[in-house]
């Protein structure tokens, strides 16, 4: 057995399209699948960008604001998730604070998921 950790300090910061979070990568499959786990801060945000992949984001704690191609935000909070295609531009945003577990494929399938 071994025993391995993803906080905060075990995760490193990314500035990218004008962003400020600290993100600790979980694995990565043989299936190019990515699974990471996100800690925004209070006001932090992950800048408007294009998804490279099919992704989902799952928040584990805290709440805040999503959109997609769309200047419309939607409210997110603990045990909601977000997906956006490939292609599709996104951004993420909170006030006070946000732990999300991020899930990036090209086979990703959500339809197992309950939606909204």
């Amino acid at each position: 057995m071994k025993i391995y950790q993803f906080n905060k300090e075990a995760g490193k910061r990314v500035t990218k399209f004008d962003s400020d979070f600290v993100m600790s990568r979980i694995t990565q499959t043989q299936n190019s699948a990515h699974v990471g786990c996100i800690y925004l801060e209070a006001g932090g945000v992950i800048g408007f960008h294009e998804a490279v992949l099919p992704q989902l984001l799952l928040v584990v704690a805290g709440e805040g604001w999503v959109r997609g191609d769309s200047n419309e935000y939607i409210k997110i909070q603990k045990g909601q998730a977000a997906f956006w295609n490939k292609g599709e531009w996104h951004e993420t945003k909170t006030p006070n604070g946000l732990t999300a577990i991020v899930i990036e494929s090209e086979e990703l399938n959500v339809s197992s998921m309950k939606a909204l």
